[in-house]
């Protein structure tokens, strides 16, 4: 099988090569870099592929290229970084993919649980309406330039991912530090809840997406037990052997963050990963803490 990866040096796109190695899968990586080898293919977020011909014969694209939605303030130059990232990069790749004379059989696509938005204590699942935040309109843009890759008869699976638990990147990245040193703890209430998933889980879920030719639509990638940030700062507490105990008030995370602050931090999303369990999917870590204890260690 021949798969293309946008995004190839990202978190999840190192690990799903490792993954697409050890399955004997050829790879076609895309980055801005000059070609290094036939290994690789030139694509930029506005100008797409340099190089489109050299996708013919590819049989899955998994599609992970974006701008990191977290860090400082939301400026808006910023905002326009993470929309455009999104929407034009995902728009030049369904379009070169449409265009081929072979077809891929398979489009996995990047996309987030930013697409529920702020939604308190409720649970949502694959089927929930959209929120109405910056996120959530961005995800909504985004998934429906995915979505014509299934109009020009591509298989599409849009995974729509959680907090992914790994100490080389994203939020746990982010954490560690200052839990370390002791300094962590809870984040405004500590009532929202944080849907994660492991990144193993989260490399399994994309192998299954592809293996399974049923699967199509929203998937949301998430382990079936969301916890509140209580819950999720007092497990990591406990993992480090460090003490939780120096809160982040809401006031001052919005002060700080802005509107990235109340996005990320504050806003409560608590999804579950129906299409997964009621395809029979199985977690291998389920649970938060042997999540993090593995991710940690």
């Amino acid at each position: 099988m021949k798969v293309l990866i946008t995004g190839a040096s990202g978190l999840l796109g190192q690990a799903l090569q490792e993954s697409f190695k050890d399955k004997g899968y050829e790879m076609l990586l895309a980055s801005r870099k000059e070609p290094e080898d036939d290994r690789h293919i030139q694509w930029s977020i506005e100008g797409g592929f340099t190089d489109p011909e050299k996708l013919e014969g590819v049989d899955v694209v998994v599609h992970l290229a974006g701008e990191n939605v977290s860090g400082l303030r939301w400026t808006d130059e910023k905002k326009k970084a993470i929309h455009d990232s999104r929407v034009l990069g995902t728009r030049n790749v369904v379009d070169a993919i449409s265009k081929l004379k072979k077809k891929p059989k398979t489009f996995i696509a990047s996309s987030a649980i930013g697409f529920y938005g702020e939604r308190g204590d409720e649970e949502v699942v694959e089927s929930s309406a959209a929120g109405d935040n910056f996120l959530a309109g961005v995800c909504k843009e985004w998934e429906a330039e995915s979505r014509r890759a299934e109009d020009a008869g591509i298989r599409t699976v849009l995974l729509r991912t959680g907090i992914v638990l790994s100490k080389d990147g994203g939020a746990l990245a982010t954490m560690l530090l200052p839990f370390k040193m002791g300094v962590g703890g809870v984040v405004g209430s500590g009532k929202q809840w944080m849907s994660w998933i492991s990144l193993d889980d989260e490399i399994a879920i994309i192998n299954y997406c592809i293996e399974n030719e049923n699967i199509r639509g929203a998937v949301n990638a998430v382990a079936p037990n969301p916890v509140t940030n209580l819950e999720f700062t007092k497990t990591l507490g406990e993992v480090l052997y460090r003490p939780t105990f120096l809160p982040l008030p809401e006031f001052a995370v919005s002060m700080i963050f802005g509107e990235m602050g109340d996005a990320l931090l504050l806003a409560s999303t608590k999804v579950i990963p129906k299409r997964l369990e009621d395809a029979g999917f199985e977690f291998k870590y389920p649970e938060l803490k042997p999540a993090i204890e593995h991710a940690v260690r």
